[in-house]
């Protein structure tokens, strides 16, 4: 015979609180040595190649790249093509106008880094207005 009081036995629970520290300090480890890239985007609308003529601008600059990579702005050649000599060129040729419209008149074997190198002097020299010519197919 047992006469032994019978041991309530308990059922076994899971403890959240370590589990919730735990996820915490992974948390905080990931927010601190996660790295945000930045990319900048320069916002331009392409336009399409249409038979039709284009539109008069008074406040146009036209650049010109041609396929070795040298620029002309409004027909004057460039002396070393860098993103602040063309910036300097596109302030000089804008005169007094606010916000001149720049029109890229890329050759098609021109590098995409030139095209760039005009797109980026833009934007530090502040205007946002900027275009491509095309060529209408035959």
């Amino acid at each position: 015979m047992n006469f032994r009081p019978r041991a309530y036995r308990e059922e076994p629970e899971i403890n959240f609180i370590p589990l919730i520290d735990v996820l915490l300090v992974i948390l905080i480890f990931l927010m601190v040595t996660t790295t945000y890239s930045r990319f900048a985007e320069l916002q331009i609308n392409l336009p399409t190649a249409e038979s039709s003529k284009p539109p008069e601008r008074l406040d146009q600059i036209d650049v010109a790249v041609s396929a070795k990579g040298a620029y002309a702005v409004n027909k004057n050649v460039l002396q070393g093509a860098t993103r602040e000599t063309l910036m300097a060129e596109l302030k000089r040729a804008a005169g007094g106008t606010k916000d001149p419209v720049i029109v890229i008149n890329a050759d098609a074997e021109a590098s995409h880094q030139s095209v760039i190198r005009v797109m980026e002097a833009a934007q530090a020299a502040g205007y946002g207005k900027i275009t491509f010519t095309t060529q209408a197919q035959k």
